[in-house]
């Protein structure tokens, strides 16, 4: 039986107070401007239980885009839009042992993308999205969220603005060779639709309501997918070393927000923007690794 539900504050605070301290070793991203203003040492959690308890510590005002953890949401919104044999048409569930933005994992898949937590598939996946513009599909995909969860999203425009004076060469390059290979109906669209769901935001509260939304149903097929594919790929190279340390569905991103999922018992949300070099969030893997461990969490 998950005991999600059984934690106390003492538990909650001593987990946070470590999660902080870990933080010395990890790095504000600096490659978009509006990102490194984060101090550090913020750390917020939110936990969703789904008896209805909640528990909150930490700088839980805090307000970050949600980056690559929105690849989850793009990901269960299409599947529940166009059905899993049409998403599995244009990205696979494999995990990458490449970086979450290596070009040359895709060129040495054809320009199949290995899964949707990569930018490739990501970007991929953008291109599907419902909408003629970027600014429509990021709208309807952001609302559909807020009714899906209950959640207080909106888009970042200041955030948003920043990441275009930034755009990553990487990421460019990748639409270009996704382009290049017909994978992509409108490149433009698609990368500029990527760049503002990213910047999709909200608080620690907002992504824990989001998980819930995931950790409920398991006989919902769509959510058995999302959850697998987190498990198998949300952390990056790490996915498999957290996989077996922690053994909870999990999705990172640069800004330093962190969703785990409990099925059929809750969702942890936390937000620590100091980053690893693999770009996850020491914070929140300690906190989360800390809480699963004693709580015995993992879905194995």
């Amino acid at each position: 039986m998950v005991k999600l539900d059984k934690l106390t504050t003492t538990d909650l605070a001593t987990w946070v107070q470590q999660a902080k301290i870990q933080t010395v070793q990890g790095k504000v991203c600096d490659r978009i401007p509006q990102l490194s203003v984060a101090h550090p040492n913020w750390f917020a959690v939110h936990i969703c239980c789904l008896s209805g308890k909640t528990y909150s510590s930490g700088d839980t005002g805090c307000v970050f885009p949600l980056m690559s953890v929105v690849k989850v949401f793009s990901f269960l919104y299409l599947l529940e839009m166009m059905g899993t044999d049409t998403v599995f048409q244009w990205v696979g569930v494999e995990p990458s042992d490449a970086a979450f933005n290596s070009l040359e994992q895709l060129i040495t898949d054809g320009g199949h993308p290995r899964n949707p937590m990569i930018n490739s598939g990501a970007i991929t996946l953008a291109d599907k999205l419902p909408g003629k513009t970027a600014s429509d599909r990021t709208s309807h995909l952001c609302q559909w969220l807020n009714q899906l969860a209950g959640s207080r999203l909106y888009l970042d425009e200041v955030m948003l603005a920043s990441v275009r004076a930034s755009r990553s060469p990487v990421n460019q390059a990748l639409t270009n060779y996704l382009a290049e290979q017909n994978r992509l109906e409108n490149p433009e669209i698609a990368l500029d639709t990527y760049e503002q769901i990213c910047c999709i935001s909200g608080a620690v509260e907002d992504l824990a309501l989001l998980g819930k939304a995931l950790a409920c149903g398991d006989n919902l097929q769509h959510h058995r997918i999302v959850n697998a594919v987190m498990l198998m790929c949300g952390l990056y190279q790490d996915s498999a070393k957290f996989a077996l340390k922690i053994g909870l569905p999990m999705k990172s991103g640069i800004s330093g927000g962190m969703l785990a999922i409990v099925p059929n018992a809750g969702a942890i949300a936390c937000y620590s923007p100091a980053l690893n070099i693999v770009g996850n969030s020491v914070g929140a893997i300690a906190f989360i690794e800390a809480l699963a461990q004693k709580l015995e969490l993992s879905i194995f």
